[in-house]
Formats: structure tokens, sequence, C-alpha cells
């Protein structure tokens, strides 16, 4: 069959296709439905109009809803005839709301359960980082400032560093700033806002008993996927070991935090810290605050969960800081083990993002 004889079993098959509609009485929805695929499939607006004008609706078509359907991109000739039906409707009864089914929201755990279940992630949290591996990885950070307070970014530069974790202990090596090598700069001498301690002394100091941190239940949530339990927790300054210091003036402060940690229901692992800090009013960095992701990571064949990616930001007055950290490239520690650093892929915007919470219907 040649290309004329397909365009006419095309033309055939629409208008078999809108005559079928127009023999039916049509709810003011299952109206929509048809002017919208008319409007995805290109179909001619004549035709259109000529089926919408036999139509009988079994519910009054208000001008609202003509002009969201205008809005999609209805022809003219098929608006006229949408419009002569609000006329020929308008002493039908308007059509009940689609009112979807309720949803079940999951109850929160009973007091045992949540002691129970608080037990799990503190015993995990504390054994963390007894079950790492010696491990290298890349560190990439990428840090931004905001003179006006109004968050509007400027990157200030990018540092990479090889991060070295053996026996319990995190080592930074410097490697690329900007993309151009340096040699024998130390995490510490880059200046501006720099940060440690995400392989562990974080989640460790949360749930040390000494800490006495009190936690709370909060809701339910759900992350990349899996249902979490979200506990709020608060931590004075009388038994934190966070500190922070500020480089101009030289001076150090220990800052009580505030915050939620997100534990994997089923495995009962801290896969999430959000955290803010308190009491720095008269410190000269007025805000600091941080989120630190983690995910399952191969070394070596074997399934850990490791940190993927942080973001600190921070307040000084106006002046805004941003520090968003991304780790990849894990493998096993050897003394001469390196990594050769190219620029991850950004992690997608989904994997940290907090999605709503599990519910049933």
């Amino acid at each position: 069959m040649g290309p004329m004889g397909r365009f006419r079993r095309a033309c055939l098959f629409l208008g078999m296709t809108l005559a079928a509609y127009g023999q039916r009485p049509m709810s003011v929805p299952d109206l929509v439905t048809f002017i919208r695929s008319s409007i995805q499939l290109h179909n001619d607006d004549r035709a259109v109009a000529a089926t919408v004008r036999r139509l009988k609706l079994t519910s009054r078509l208000d001008a609202g809803t003509v002009e969201d359907l205008q809005g999609l991109g209805a022809g003219p000739q098929t608006l006229a005839a949408l419009r002569e039906l609000i006329g020929a409707s308008a002493s039908l009864p308007i059509a009940a709301p689609v009112v979807p089914p309720p949803q079940v929201v999951i109850p929160p755990p009973s007091p045992a359960e949540l002691k129970k279940i608080l037990a799990e992630i503190t015993e995990r949290a504390l054994d963390y980082t007894k079950s790492l591996p010696n491990f290298i990885c890349a560190q990439v950070t990428t840090r931004s400032f905001d003179p006006s307070g109004t968050e509007s970014w400027r990157q200030e530069d990018k540092v990479q560093e090889q991060l070295s974790y053996v026996d319990g202990k995190e080592d930074y090596k410097v490697v690329l700033v900007n993309n151009l090598p340096v040699t024998n700069m130390k995490h510490e001498q880059l200046g501006g806002i720099t940060s440690s301690g995400e392989f562990g002394s974080m989640l460790y100091q949360i749930f040390a008993p000494q800490t006495q941190t009190q936690f709370d239940w909060e809701r339910w949530a759900t992350l990349r996927g899996r249902r979490m339990y979200v506990f709020s927790f608060r931590v004075p300054q009388s038994n934190s070991d966070y500190s922070i210091y500020h480089q101009p003036s030289g001076r150090t402060i220990v800052a009580g935090y505030h915050g939620l940690v997100y534990a994997d229901a089923e495995s009962k692992q801290v896969m999430r810290i959000k955290m803010d800090c308190d009491g720095l009013e008269a410190f000269p960095i007025n805000q600091v605050s941080l989120t630190l992701d983690y995910a399952p990571t191969k070394i070596s064949e074997q399934d850990f969960v490791l940190p993927m990616a942080a973001e600190i930001r921070s307040r000084e007055g106006r002046r805004l800081g941003k520090n968003v950290i991304q780790f990849s490239l894990y493998r096993k520690f050897s003394s001469d083990a390196t990594i050769t650093f190219d620029t991850p892929d950004p992690i997608p915007e989904d994997q940290l993002k907090e999605q709503p919470a599990p519910g049933k219907r």
C-alpha cells in the first residue's frame, strides 16, 4: 500500500474515533481527556469541533475549564464549539468533584517500640566506625559565598582532595584547587569554610552515652526509595564536642546543636543527619548548619554504608557561605593507592530530596 493509502486509512480511523466520541453521553472529565488527547495527536481542529458540537454532556461545562483547554493548545474552532457547550449545558447539574480515596497514614510506633528502635539505631551508630575498612576516596568540595545575604551564590573555588581513612582516622591530601595541581597543602591551610568528621565522628558524638542526647519521635519519611524513621535530637553545649574555628579572629567555640536523624526502617542504619548549631549569637560566625547523606557503597565487592554528599552552610554577619561536598571513587587503602581525579557526575536531585511520608490507601 502506498503513502496515499496509509493516509486515507489514518483519516478513516480518526473519523471513526471522533464519531465514537460523538455517539455517547460524556462527562466533563471525559471531555477534557478527549480534548487533551486531540491536542497531543494534532487532530484536525475542524473535525474535533464537529465532534464537540454533537456531544451530549452529563454535567455542566464551565468557562474556567474551557480557558484551561485553550492554554493547552485547543484550536479556535474547537474553542468556539466548547463555548457553545457552556450555554447548552447550563441547565445541567454541576459535576461532583472527584475525591481521591483517603490516605491512611501509618501511625507512629508505640512508646515501647520507639525505645527498642532507638536502641537498635544507637547500637548501629556506635559500632559504625568499627565496621569500616581502611579506604581512600575522592572528596570534591565546591565552595560558594554570597556577600548580600540573599543566597545569590558565587562560586569561590573547587577543592579536590584524596581522603584516607585508616584505623578510624581521617587524613586529607589536597590535590587540585580549581583544577590546578597543588603540592604540600594541608586541609587546614585552605582557609574559608572547611569540615571534617563526616566518616563517623559526628554520628558517634550524637549517639555516645556521654553526650546525653535528647531524642524524640518526629515522623516517617521516604529517602532514596526507602522508608525512614525520623527522630529529632538536641545536644546542649555543655555535652557537645562540636567545635567551630574562626580563622580571622583565631577564636574557637564549642557549639550545642539540634536536628534530625533519618534511619532506615529495615537496617536501622542512619542514612541522613541534619543539624543546626546553637549559641553562636556572640561568635563571629552566627549560623552553621550541616546536612550529611550516606548511601550503600562497594569497596572490594563488599557493601558498606558511607558518606555520599554533604552540605555545610554558614553566616557571618550578612555574608553567607556554602560548601557542597561529594564523595566518590571509594577503594581499599594501601600505602601506594592513589586516585585519578575526575569531576564526578552530579548526584541526581531525587537522591537528596526527601519524598512524602509512606502511607497506604
